[in-house]
């Protein structure tokens, strides 16, 4: 594919609209990120061995209706997008540009659809191999780097062997991130760097920015403009829906915010809204400012909307009431 100049700009910005294109060409432009971030000179790729390692990704992405290949390149391109949007480009070396990159596109290699509470309710395999901890996130990583061990779709053949295992350990430790089990510890430490003063020369500061970053990006969704925002509300309700339906099936518990009988789309996301991506989004922003203008802004709509809906279904509800009330005093 030849992507025209238009597309190009447009891919730097968080607005993207990612429904809008097709397998073939989500990787190409995947591909292209890694052209113009310079990282094809960085670890001297072999630009055969890159469209290999893409294709290679987007085969262990399930057919999940969230958790799929179009959820890893929405993460990456958000990625790529906050990248442009902060200058992280001119602060950040580019090994760490090439790991935040690679590590957003890996962070969900192979998810089966349900989250780390059925894995260690129902015992699964993967919750047994690692022990209860991370499961999902230690089996996207595994995934991530068998994927690499294979020399036809190592895209990291070519760099030494210290550079590899920075690379092996900048991306473990992103990918772990993602459990969301940590995201209060994550958060708050990410807040006690900012109090010290952020300082772009301390790589533990660097470290629990990169934390931060590929948080911000997988749970990014409602920085988007409502149009893309809302499809994937119906995605992760569905598949909640699954996993719920299946949990009562085999007698494990149920998770209130999965459960079809009680969750809502505004009931879904108004609390993960308000209480986990504002707060993530606005310390952020307190190193990047023009985080707060593109989408601190768009997730205070969000939360708006949301909101909003939430009150005319009340009414909804409340009017049902009243009629049936109404026909039983009758």
């Amino acid at each position: 594919y030849i992507l025209t100049q238009e597309t190009v700009e447009y891919l730097k910005k968080p607005t993207f609209d990612i429904w809008h294109w097709e397998p073939n060409e989500m990787l190409s432009l995947m591909e292209h990120m890694y052209h113009e971030l310079g990282l094809m000179q960085e670890f001297n790729i072999n630009p055969v061995t890159l469209k290999r390692w893409l294709l290679c990704i987007q085969v262990n992405y399930r057919n999940n209706p969230f958790h799929n290949f179009r959820h890893c390149f929405c993460v990456c391109q958000m990625m790529y997008g906050m990248i442009h949007l902060t200058g992280l480009n001119n602060q950040l070396p580019k090994e760490d540009l090439g790991i935040l990159i690679t590590a957003a596109i890996c962070h969900d290699l192979d998810h089966p659809g349900y989250n780390n509470t059925y894995q260690i309710n129902a015992r699964t395999e993967l919750a047994i191999r690692y022990n209860d901890i991370s499961p999902l996130e230690n089996h996207h990583c595994a995934v991530a780097f068998q994927i690499l061990n294979n020399p036809e779709t190592n895209i990291f053949a070519n760099v030494d062997k210290d550079t590899f295992q920075r690379i092996r350990k900048g991306m473990t430790m992103l990918i772990l991130a993602t459990d969301m089990a940590r995201h209060g510890e994550i958060l708050e430490n990410f807040k006690k760097r900012i109090e010290e003063g952020f300082d772009f020369a301390k790589k533990e500061h660097t470290d629990t920015l990169k934390m931060v970053l590929i948080k911000c990006c997988d749970i990014s969704n409602e920085v988007r403009p409502l149009e893309v925002s809302e499809p994937w509300v119906d995605c992760l309700l569905e598949e909640y829906f699954n996993q719920s339906d299946r949990e009562k099936i085999e007698g494990l518990p149920v998770a209130p915010f999965m459960d079809r009988e009680k969750v809502t789309k505004p009931t879904a996301q108004i609390g993960f809204i308000r209480f986990v991506l504002i707060p993530m989004f606005e310390a952020v922003a307190k190193i990047f400012p023009p985080i707060t203008e593109s989408l601190v802004r768009q997730l205070k709509s969000s939360l708006q909307k949301y909101e909003a809906l939430k009150e005319e279904e009340e009414k909804r509800r409340k009017a049902v009431q009243d009629q049936q009330q109404q026909g039983k005093a009758t």
